[in-house]
């Protein structure tokens, strides 16, 4: 099977046989992980993820399912180092994976927004497919210095690969809350609501044009 050098914008491959509509394929091998994914915008929701890291898989199921996408990933990572190679090199594929099946963006919404609560946790998702990566991570002082054995440090290196290689704005803000792991369901719930969002194309020849005042997008 073909392997895409991490540090070489090599062309993506066909999306896969069986998924519909937009969607696209994406690799990463180095010597910290071998990555392999096929995500799909106009799915139903239908997820697989296998990282060997638990909360990882929980979250990316969360944020597909929501963003009703379909998802198929696996990743061997460096996990008897810790799970930070992992995390963000599943960031910079599933972003590599979702800029190329957006495609030219015409007709694009561009945009999303949610705020999801998750027991007595809240957080604010915001995203932006503008063709600029800019991560914007606020209110982490709210979860726990280790979550799942982990630093919680982690979560924003995944969040930044992802607005990176995505080429998108992400802008997460915990409000309030007490449980790590329910701060972090609540970003995972929001990104994919605000995903669906964004990736949603209208049919109106109206806005059958790429979203920008400007007539492009980086």
């Amino acid at each position: 099977m073909k392997k895409v050098d991490a540090h070489r914008n090599a062309p993506h491959e066909a999306a896969p046989s069986g998924f519909r509509g937009r969607a696209a394929r994406a690799e990463r091998s180095t010597a910290e992980t071998d990555i392999r994914l096929n995500l799909c915008l106009d799915g139903s929701g239908q997820v697989s993820v296998h990282t060997g890291f638990g909360l990882l898989d929980h979250m990316l199921t969360l944020t597909a399912f929501w963003a009703n996408f379909d998802l198929t990933l696996n990743c061997q990572g460096d996990l008897h180092i810790d799970a930070h190679h992992t995390a963000e090199d599943v960031g910079l594929t599933l972003g590599r994976a979702l800029r190329e099946a957006v495609g030219d963006r015409q007709g694009l919404a561009r945009a999303g927004w949610a705020r999801v609560p998750m027991d007595e946790a809240l957080a604010d998702v915001a995203v932006d497919l503008s063709g600029r990566p800019w991560l914007e991570w606020r209110g982490d002082e709210l979860l726990p210095p280790l979550l799942a054995g982990e630093e919680k440090d982690l979560w924003r290196e995944y969040y930044k690969a992802l607005a990176s290689s995505a080429r998108c704005n992400i802008h997460i803000c915990f409000q309030y809350g007490k449980n790590g792991h329910h701060l972090l369901e609540s970003a995972a719930k929001g990104l994919g609501l605000a995903l669906a969002q964004a990736t949603r194309q209208s049919c109106a020849s109206a806005r059958a044009s790429v979203p920008s005042t400007k007539g492009s997008l980086d």
